[in-house]
């Protein structure tokens, strides 16, 4: 077991720690309304202390839509190093098929997506079907609110799975902001799917897919000088810690009801960050 996090005040108090920063965007850089002021400026601030700064989301949809809307919250593209999500890794892992799981799946796919959005599917040599019957693998990458609640799949994943299908989960959150508040997210629907009998490979935070795209964006540094910042325990913090990078949590996110608690055990451990914060601040 390792000691306990550090609460600091304000990022500039480490800096010599680090050398690159993953950023999350929800609850980190914004709410979904606007930039934190802070967080802005803490960016600013990393970039002209020569660091690198990568925002890392889970969003299902390519890099160029997150940091279109990242520009307009206030976040324009030229103040960070780049954007990574995890439909971006799972398009590129599409477009190259060289490593697995990518490399084993076939050409048809029944894409599930938020809006009717297509293009984590754009460009790629795939065959995008409707039927169940006629698909290779199922492509999770976004859910529109009314199609939120898992059990409304039961039918179809329930066939698919008898099928042996490979589901390929490109956002593994397992809660979003809908209308009404929180809602069931894409990784909800794929952990339904896990328990009707499917396979499912998930690509963004925590599962090490993401960080490795990371680490190979920033040129492969040593995973213990990238810092990444997040609010969640489960996906930023257990995430970068097991591919060996430094860890800072916000305690006054989205997830802020995930509080540093009890961190006892291995999967406490593996959860517990090197630092805590209230808000991104500099």
């Amino acid at each position: 077991m390792r000691d306990g996090p550090i609460d600091i005040a304000g990022l500039g108090t480490i800096i010599e720690h680090f050398d690159h920063v993953l950023l999350d965007q929800w609850g980190t850089l914004h709410e979904g309304r606007s930039i934190f002021p802070r967080a802005r400026d803490c960016v600013t601030r990393l970039r002209d202390a020569g660091k690198r700064v990568l925002v890392l989301s889970n969003s299902g949809k390519r890099a160029s839509n997150n940091a279109q809307r990242l520009a307009s919250l206030g976040l324009p593209t030229e103040a960070y190093d780049g954007i990574l999500t995890s439909g971006e890794v799972t398009w590129t892992g599409l477009k190259s098929r060289t490593q697995a799981p990518f490399k084993e799946l076939g050409h048809a796919c029944l894409l599930i997506s938020r809006g009717g959005d297509r293009t984590i599917v754009d460009g790629l040599d795939l065959d995008v079907v409707d039927d169940i019957e006629n698909a290779e693998f199922v492509l999770l990458a976004g859910l529109d609110d009314a199609a939120a609640e898992p059990e409304q799949w039961r039918q179809r994943l329930a066939r698919a799975a008898a099928r042996g299908l490979p589901m390929l989960c490109a956002n593994p959150d397992l809660t979003m902001f809908g209308a009404n508040g929180l809602m069931p997210a894409p990784g909800a629907l794929a952990r339904f799917y896990q328990a009707l009998g499917g396979h499912v490979t998930f690509v963004g935070k925590p599962h090490m897919p993401i960080f490795a795209a990371a680490l190979d964006r920033l040129g492969h540094p040593a995973p213990a000088r990238v810092l990444m910042i997040g609010d969640s325990l489960d996906h930023d913090i257990a995430g970068a810690r097991a591919a060996g990078m430094l860890t800072l949590f916000l305690r006054a996110g989205v997830h802020r009801d995930r509080l540093v608690t009890d961190q006892s055990g291995p999967e406490g451990d593996a959860r517990t960050p090197n630092w805590t914060m209230n808000h991104l601040a500099w």
